[in-house]
């Protein structure tokens, strides 16, 4: 059986789920994925259980519930009045969570107004606050607890609140019950926000595809309905419909969506292409390989979706320690209200208000708080600094990383290829004699000149380093391009082609001296274009490019070494310009890697240790979402950054040490509010026993208590980020 599941706002409610689930008699195999929403299981034939005993189940957790065969969804339960997940296109305060915030919200503000104005009215407010704000969580406790979660966040937090108000301190009630709904509206928004970035995926498959008949007839059909050996038809400008081979034709393929690599590639018959990447300029016939369920982008999206879901579920650390904590103190509170009284004819309304004493005392409003209020604080600063941190959970984990794997390109690098190197060959470097030589600005200008129609990144890249060298650029005439290799154009009377240096061996003669400068040049990473005459054959110079460092990028990398933090590059780029960045900035690095490379590169490098990846690209996705905590830089693909856990907004690479280093000084902070609420209860807890301090004391402890765990993590908006390096590194161009 299939279902889509509402409401899912947090890992721990597939805990919650599954826990029912697994308590119902002939149902088996639960398995739930917190991305795509979907619950599957067996239900054992003439089992007791019946699918509306199911779907009842999960509506009276306050989730919502469809039914599901194949792809379509079929029926739709109506949603319980608590279950908060609304359609994407409402706001967050159109929301039934968000409604209720805002509720509370203007409930508490009038209280405060009222009890200032007429303060033995402004307590009835509070009181309703208090009533309205916990009814649905308190409902949804007792549901819990009937399906074996006898001691959920929700029982906490309604003990908790009733408590309070029990023993007349509903401004506190409130107050809580109030921060607990905010914490909930924050949980969903980021649960859709997560969820965004697989719809965003799925936008990047091709929706249709020109299909070629025996007779060369060409008609539109989906994408989807493609099949094995199928002849399609790719223009310039569109994207390959299918995952295939060139059986036809010969053109540059941007490759970045799957591969991550820098510059458009050069492909002609026999080479494969993958679905998704974008045919730049030439036409090409394609020999489909794959079906739409098996094309590349197919295979991201479901490595995605098999990442978050793998992902355990991790409970909150209140959800943990109410377990223990809310029975015992219940348990506590019983006995002193009734063992002395029974046993030792104590006065049961002495031992009663000690009971309610001990019971403020033991409500954990601090303690709730401890840790929210330190990870509101980190968020906060972090949003200040560029840093969008997606929850608590990445800001908690991104502190116990040891490794950082980072993609290369755009990433590390600018993501866009710039001219490193201009060569102009004199009379002594050509093997014709004879020639006139020429100056680096005239070969820059004429390299500018032939490129000047083109739109390929590298042309592009060419004329705005001439524009910038203030060089002069002739007129062109009769351009024209090899799909895939060269492009030509007549400047100044003479028939110019600028192409790879083995299009150019082809065309051109290229002497020793000249094939030693290619070679050094490639060696160091970087792409280079030939240009020379076609009339005589003569190289006239070379062009080199590299997408190169970003400005921090040795200084991110030294501070994260620093810190006890290994880097490792990972990219689809080649070899050598991978050796050559990578030599630079003294890390590891693996290259000519698929998503699915990433992937398996990451499982093998985690080995018990946290492990951070940071990329930009679609191609980063997988590997973004299977990390322990994904990284997106600010420039990169809208797949990338809602894929990840963290965007680094002003795609700086020293923001990682920043990043770590926030994390750390947040954790610091909630072991010590944590630590302080727990032994300052524990104090009053003695005392209160013995009658040493009563009911108005332990208000002021307990609110005591909260307003200095509140003052300490308020002290973190004053982070100022890592510490500086001592020795920074030299940088080398």
């Amino acid at each position: 059986m299939k279902y889509h599941i509402e409401g899912m706002d947090c890992a721990s409610c597939i805990g919650k789920i599954e826990t029912a689930l697994k308590r119902m008699p002939g149902v088996s195999d639960v398995q739930l994925n917190f991305a795509t929403e979907t619950l599957e299981l067996n239900l054992a034939p003439g089992a007791p259980t019946q699918a509306s005993d199911i779907e009842k189940t999960i509506k009276s957790l306050g989730f919502g519930i469809s039914a599901n065969t194949g792809q379509q969804t079929v029926s739709a339960i109506d949603i319980d009045s608590d279950n908060q997940m609304a359609p994407q296109d409402k706001q967050w305060w159109q929301t039934q969570k968000g409604k209720q915030v805002v509720g509370l919200g203007i409930l508490m503000g009038s209280g405060y107004a009222l009890s200032l104005l007429l303060p033995a009215y402004g307590i009835w407010v509070f009181a309703i606050a208090v009533i309205v704000g916990v009814f649905p969580f308190a409902r949804k406790a007792l549901a819990l607890a009937k399906t074996g979660s006898f001691f959920s966040i929700e029982t906490l937090m309604s003990v908790a609140v009733l408590g309070a108000l029990i023993i007349g301190e509903a401004e506190e009630a409130a107050a809580v019950v109030f921060l607990f709904s905010i914490g909930e509206l924050f949980e969903s928004i980021a649960a859709d926000r997560a969820r965004a970035g697989i719809r965003a995926l799925s936008s990047l498959v091709p929706k249709s595809a020109i299909l070629l008949d025996a007779q060369g007839g060409q008609r539109n059909v989906p994408a989807t309905s493609l099949q094995v050996n199928d002849l399609v038809l790719v223009r310039p400008g569109d994207r390959v419909s299918a995952d295939g081979s060139i059986v036809q034709g010969a053109s540059s393929l941007d490759d970045s969506p799957v591969t991550g690599e820098s510059v458009p590639v050069a492909k002609t018959m026999g080479d494969n292409v993958f679905a998704g990447s974008i045919n730049i300029d030439g036409v090409l016939q394609v020999r489909v390989e794959k079906t739409a369920a098996d094309n590349t982008i197919s295979r991201i999206i479901e490595l995605v979706e098999q990442a978050q879901a793998s992902k355990a579920p991790t409970a909150r650390f209140i959800e943990k320690f109410s377990r223990y904590y809310t029975p015992a103190v219940m348990a506590i509170a019983a006995l002193i209200i009734i063992i002395p009284p029974l046993a030792m004819g104590g006065d049961w309304s002495t031992w009663l208000y000690r009971g309610l004493a001990l019971l403020l005392i033991a409500c954990p409003c601090a303690l709730v708080l401890s840790t929210p209020a330190a990870i509101a604080s980190g968020l906060a600063v972090g949003a200040r600094r560029g840093l969008l941190i997606k929850g608590g959970s990445a800001l908690e984990t991104i502190g116990q990383v040891k490794t950082v794997a980072f993609d290369k390109t755009g990433t590390l690098t600018e993501g866009k290829p710039r001219v490193t190197d201009v060569v102009a060959f004199t009379q002594e470097d050509s093997s014709i004699q004879g020639q006139n030589s020429q100056g680096q600005d005239e070969i820059l200008a004429l390299f500018a000149s032939v490129e000047t129609g083109s739109s390929h990144p590298l042309a592009e890249a060419i004329v705005s380093h001439a524009e910038a060298a203030k060089v002069f650029i002739p007129v062109a005439f009769n351009a024209s391009a090899t799909a895939g290799k060269a492009v030509h154009a007549t400047v100044a009377e003479r028939a110019l082609a600028i192409g790879s240096p083995v299009y150019a061996a082809d065309e051109a003669l290229i002497s020793s001296t000249q094939q030693a400068q290619i070679e050094a040049l490639q060696n160091e990473g970087k792409t280079v274009s030939v240009l020379f005459d076609e009339q005589n054959r003569e190289v006239l110079g070379l062009i080199a490019l590299r997408d190169e460092l970003r400005d921090d990028a040795h200084e991110g990398v030294a501070q994260l070494k620093a810190m006890g933090v290994r880097s490792v590059m990972l990219t689809g780029d080649n070899r050598l310009t991978a050796q050559a960045l990578a030599s630079n900035l003294d890390v590891e690095w693996e290259a000519e890697l698929l998503p699915e490379d990433k992937l398996r590169l990451l499982n093998e490098m985690k080995n018990n240790r946290k492990i951070a990846m940071v990329g930009d690209g679609i191609n980063d996705a997988p590997a973004l979402a299977t990390a322990d905590v994904g990284i997106a830089m600010g420039g990169g693909t809208d797949v990338a950054i809602e894929t990840a856990d963290i965007a680094l907004l002003k795609s700086r690479v020293t923001d990682m040490a920043h990043l770590i280093a926030l994390s750390r000084a947040t954790m610091r902070n909630i072991h010590q509010n944590v630590i302080f609420a727990l032994g300052l209860k524990g104090v009053f807890l003695i005392t209160t026993i013995f009658g040493i301090t009563g009911l108005w004391i332990a208000v002021l402890a307990d609110a005591g208590a909260t307003v200095i765990v509140t003052l300490n993590a308020l002290r973190l908006l004053r982070f100022k980020g890592a510490p500086p390096l001592v020795n920074p590194p030299k940088v080398v161009k």
